[in-house]
């Protein structure tokens, strides 16, 4: 299984099931999530941990999954289980296995540590080295803390996952409500430094970076809302939890036609005014604006999303307004 860049991975929405639950597992392959983690960790109590492990891998193992890619969160280097939720899992389905996601990342170590035990694995199963990603996650103050260090740690790591409720906690934020503000809190978002924080170390380091869950799954306008000031900021998606969900988080996270469609036309006016026959120009007016090389890069991000989401270009003389 070969590795793709991360940033050229369509993460828009990752659907968090239960190992424990096979009845879940099953039913989350012909769900249209753009990826899937069997959680081994918060999702199932500790006398199910062993028999979650073997449900992980028979449902890895079939063949009929609609999603892209599948990533197995296993429990923290903090508890008993993770080396052995490692070895099993690589051992039983490491060929179809895209990443594996690290909760309670507190320091680069953790990460090294992960690193290294794959590779003797992928070795010994013989299996591509550094085929399987590993994605970080950052939930207290002591990983944001660190997060430079965390994000460098190793060449396997995909994406850094914003984990809300423990990081709520380890701040002592006033809320029962993952992802909502706290409780007195009026001055604007709270979450804010924790998220952009997040998000700049990853795009530093060339990862994607991912929101945490909002676990009110049967309130679609909050998770609606929340998920869009992900959107705006610029992360690649967002972690749900219910099948329900889904639609909502693929929506936000997939660009507007319209603004797809214009940020194709500006780098389409960008090359070329930039071309000889254009006047080899750096900047020029467009749309009543000047475009530059920094305006053509912002068109990339938001042009390359679309291009990943399926998005195509509406013709010329079509409805350019919705």
């Amino acid at each position: 299984m070969d590795r793709v860049d991360p940033r050229g991975v369509l993460r828009r929405s990752v659907l968090a099931v239960p190992g424990s639950s096979a009845a879940m597992l099953t039913k989350a392959r012909a769900l249209s999530a753009d990826e899937v983690f069997c959680d081994l960790e918060d999702a199932v109590a500790p006398d199910a941990k062993v028999a979650a492990r073997a449900a992980v891998v028979d449902a890895l193992n079939a063949d009929d999954w609609r999603c892209a890619r599948r990533a197995v969160r296993v429990n923290a280097w903090s508890t008993p289980w993770t080396h052995a939720d490692v070895i099993d899992v690589v051992a039983g389905a490491g060929a179809r296995l895209h990443s594996v996601v690290l909760p309670k990342v507190g320091r680069g170590a953790d990460v090294i540590a992960l690193d290294l035990l794959l590779t003797q694995l992928e070795r010994i199963h013989d299996l591509p080295v550094g085929a399987i990603g590993i994605q970080a996650q950052i939930e207290d103050a002591g990983a944001l803390r660190r997060i430079d260090e965390i994000a460098s740690a190793s060449a396997r790591l995909e994406a850094l996952v914003l984990g809300p409720a423990d990081m709520a906690a380890s701040l002592g934020m006033r809320t029962l409500t993952t992802g909502e503000q706290p409780q007195g809190y009026d001055l604007g978002d709270a979450h804010h430094h924790v998220l952009m924080s997040v998000l700049v170390a990853a795009r530093a380091h060339g990862l994607a970076a991912v929101d945490g869950p909002y676990l009110a799954f049967d309130a679609p306008d909050r998770l609606r809302a929340i998920a869009s000031a992900a959107a705006a900021l610029g992360y690649d998606g967002k972690w749900v939890i219910h099948p329900s969900q889904i639609a909502v988080v693929n929506e936000v996270f997939t660009p507007r036609q319209a603004d797809y469609d214009a940020a194709e036309d500006l780098l389409d006016a960008y090359a070329t005014a930039t071309s000889t026959a254009g006047g080899a120009r750096g900047a020029v007016r467009h749309r009543g604006e000047m475009i530059d090389e920094a305006s053509a890069a912002m068109a990339t991000a938001l042009a390359r999303t679309g291009r990943a989401a399926g998005l195509t270009r509406t013709p010329p003389g079509d409805d350019r307004t919705t």
